[in-house]
């Protein structure tokens, strides 16, 4: 393992430790903070499975020099844009990393902004508190409504399966989602700019890409109904932040930003004083608890990996370019 012990232990706890070493002997990182390239070139050595995570350096021909028998790189962590090199896949080193468990956190995450913003209770908590009640006239139900979601990833289609407990219509814009499997997925495929029209909520779920750089620009969010929620748990540069502060000065919309360009957002921000913001310190993933399911994640995988079975969170060369 080349995570440095304050990052596994938060990770991994004792019960992970121990199927990792049925599975195999396992060498561990006992130095704190990220490791350098000649730390990680020690403790690779000679290794068949090497666990990454946040913090760890790219796995250049340097490191991979000390580990000859590398078959299978495991990313306790979400992008692997930061460990992976051309080195790497030209030895056939197979990748795989953490995003469906966190894709699962950030799709609860979104269903609990969905709901609570429907039920209007940040308005009403704050008027409650301040001496009000009753007021429920803006309260609306996870019923009869329609719920947009863009992007089908982990987390996006995630957040689909979630909301198949609830009697809505759910629409997805992705482009490499076909109707047919869109429909399979409980959801009907839809172009961008109708699913903002139809929606009654928004929520963004796209990799950070050229291709999706303030892909929310003011044509688009002009395009979403009044009273609409956006929620934003994907990355802040989707969303052209002076564009949608124009919309929410106007009253017209209601927004959860787990996420913003850059984070966090300046002391003056007009996201931190509009009332119709709600911000999140980019916790929507995986946090304190939520982090021991990466952990199972990873023994997941490797189990699968040991049997011949597929990985739950293998990574293709081929697709590094729509990842984020």
């Amino acid at each position: 393992m080349l995570l440095g012990i304050d990052k596994r232990d938060r990770i991994f706890g004792p019960e992970h430790l121990a199927q990792l070493r049925e599975l195999g002997e396992v060498t561990l990182n006992e130095e704190t903070g990220n490791p350098s390239e000649e730390q990680m070139r020690a403790l690779i050595a000679g290794a068949d499975v090497a666990i990454t995570s946040w913090g760890c350096g790219a796995l250049t021909e340097r490191v991979l020099e000390s580990a000859p028998n590398l078959q299978i790189v495991l990313h306790a962590a979400g992008t692997v844009k930061p460990i992976v090199t051309e080195a790497l896949w030209q030895r056939g080193v197979r990748v795989a990393n953490a995003t469906e468990a966190l894709g699962q956190g950030v799709a609860e995450t979104a269903l609990g902004f969905t709901i609570v913003s429907l039920k209007d209770m940040w308005r009403l908590s704050r008027e409650t508190a301040a001496g009000g009640w009753g007021d429920g006239s803006r309260v609306r139900e996870v019923y009869g409504l329609t719920v947009g979601v863009v992007g089908a990833g982990r987390a996006g289609s995630h957040y689909i399966k979630l909301l198949q407990q609830f009697d809505v219509r759910i629409v997805l814009y992705d482009p490499f989602v076909s109707e047919e499997q869109a429909r399979k997925m409980g959801a009907q495929k839809l172009e961008l700019e109708e699913l903002l029209r139809e929606s009654d909520v928004v929520s963004i779920h796209l990799p950070s890409l050229p291709e999706t750089y303030h892909m929310f620009n003011a044509e688009r969010l002009a395009m979403m109904k009044d009273d609409a929620v956006l929620i934003n748990t994907a990355r802040g540069s989707v969303i052209d932040e002076e564009a949608l502060a124009a919309e929410l000065r106007r009253g017209r919309l209601f927004a959860c930003l787990d996420v913003t360009d850059p984070e966090p957002p300046q002391a003056d921000h007009p996201f931190r004083t509009l009332p119709n913001v709600i911000l999140t310190p980019h916790l929507a993933g995986a946090v304190n608890n939520g982090l021991r399911r990466i952990a199972k994640g990873v023994v997941n995988d490797l189990r699968a990996y040991l049997d011949g079975r597929p990985l739950r969170g293998e990574v293709l060369a081929e697709q590094m370019h729509l990842l984020a």
